[in-house]
């Protein structure tokens, strides 16, 4: 088992933002994360630290993506889910009948 495949992820989750996370590597924190990146997502709040393993599948992301993401830039973010749009249907004002 190769240990290079594996990474040790802190998970923080934004204040301002619903369902928008950063997927750290736990050695660096949010140093690498830019500067406009940190300001629009918040002070960051912990979630959990996780061992990533390509084997072991991730709820809504690739963890294969999440790790190449993390050792090439520092991090992963993790975005809200697209609204469906009948949901977005609910808060369209309906022209009176």
């Amino acid at each position: 088992m190769s240990h290079a495949r594996h990474l040790i992820c802190d998970i923080v989750k934004s204040p301002r933002h619903d369902e928008m996370y950063l997927y750290l590597d736990k050695t660096q924190g949010m140093e690498p994360v830019p500067a406009a990146l940190r300001e629009r997502f918040g002070k960051p709040m912990a979630v959990m630290t996780l061992l990533l393993r390509p084997e072991r599948p991730l709820a809504r992301v690739d963890v294969a993506k999440v790790i190449e993401s993390i050792r090439r830039q520092g991090f992963y973010l993790q975005m809200p889910p697209a609204k469906a749009p009948y949901l977005l249907d609910l808060f369209t004002p309906r022209d009176e009948v």
